[in-house]
């Protein structure tokens, strides 16, 4: 089993981590190394398993609760591992499945976990499983339904790549279909049947005059989007289809309820049968809250607006506030180049550490 040194350069932990291959499903080994280096190196944690997630806490008594959350699982390999470090000092970068997404962000948490043994917060680790593969499998849920307690605090910080900037709440999203029916018939008599395709032209209209709300809040920009994703329908080459079915997905403020972005697409889209297929919430940015406030003023009093979804969105349906917080590129996660550099690693880890040991 890979022994970890969770005392050592978070940059040094993040390149012991890529290497230990943990792809959505697979991620047992990497979990087992997590759980044997935080019972061997944080004796003041309390130290549970769960499936293939770990969870750690402080029981100091604090008047508040952090947690600090950081999924384990990573896209399919596509020849980028093993890690691959170029330079030196801060300006070193590091290759790497996961080097993005997220495993920077683990060893920051891994580290502090180990080394800040008398934060003036209690905090809770949460290392989990499946987040890369169907909302149903992710480990979050599975935890949340287990073990509700150790998901309870004031604040999440959720380690996706952020630039390592603050990034608070996050969109929702949701996506729909629009099924037109028609009626077949031979191309070379098209008039006697009613194309399907055809009938998903004004809705496509609609889509391309659309214009995107754009909001503040807590001095936050969110910008939203409407935008076809898929269509399908036909039968053959020589056939008037008689089904069609366009796909649209929205992204929308977290000042809209679920509720609320379901009924301004029916509006948009009125006169047209529209079904949700898929919908998970956005999260409010959380600002104002006392820790999310310490966090930011740690953090040099930056922060911006998270535009896509995150697990954010879990801890805030929890009653939370909750950011996103970790080195690495967004654009880089799930490609081939996923590189991150050495200096965001530190520098998340100085935040947090000031955030958590002030």
């Amino acid at each position: 089993m890979t022994t970890l040194d969770l005392h050592a350069d978070p940059v040094d932990l993040t390149a012991a981590l890529v290497d230990v291959q943990s792809v959505s499903g697979q991620e047992a080994a990497l979990a087992d190394a997590v759980q044997a280096a935080l019972l061997a190196q944080a004796g003041h944690l309390e130290v549970v398993r769960n499936g293939d997630a770990v969870l750690a806490r402080t029981n100091l008594g604090r008047p508040s609760r952090v947690v600090l959350a950081g999924h384990l699982d990573t896209v399919p390999v596509n020849e980028n591992l093993p890690v691959r470090r170029e330079g030196s000092g801060d300006d070193e970068v590091l290759h790497g499945l996961g080097t993005v997404d997220m495993k920077g962000g683990d060893a920051v948490f891994l580290h502090l976990a180990a080394t800040v043994t008398q934060p003036r917060h209690d905090v809770t680790f949460v290392f989990y499983d499946n987040e890369e593969v169907e909302a149903v499998r992710n480990g979050l849920g599975r935890i949340e339904r287990e073990m509700p307690d150790w998901l309870a605090g004031d604040l999440a910080i959720v380690g996706e790549p952020s630039n390592a900037v603050i990034e608070a709440g996050c969109q929702g999203t949701m996506r729909v279909e629009l099924r037109q029916t028609g009626k077949r018939a031979h191309t070379a008599r098209a008039w006697m049947g009613v194309n399907a395709i055809h009938a998903l032209g004004e809705p496509l209209r609609r889509l391309e005059a659309y214009e995107a709300r754009v909001v503040d809040i807590d001095g936050l920009t969110y910008r939203e989007g409407l935008q076809a994703v898929r269509i399908s329908g036909g039968v053959a080459g020589n056939v008037v289809p008689d089904e069609a079915v366009l796909a649209v997905n929205f992204r929308f403020a977290p000042d809209r309820s679920p509720e609320q972005a379901e009924k301004h697409l029916r509006e948009v889209f009125d006169g047209y049968e529209l079904s949700v297929v898929d919908l998970s919430p956005g999260a409010l940015p959380g600002l104002t809250a006392p820790a999310t406030a310490e966090l930011v003023q740690a953090a040099g009093g930056a922060v911006a607006a998270k535009l896509g979804w995150t697990d954010v969105a879990r801890f805030a349906a929890l009653g939370m506030a909750a950011v996103n917080f970790g080195p690495g590129n967004p654009t880089l996660a799930h490609t081939r180049e996923e590189h991150v550099a050495a200096r965001e690693i530190r520098q998340v880890t100085r935040v947090l550490r000031d955030f958590l040991a002030q």
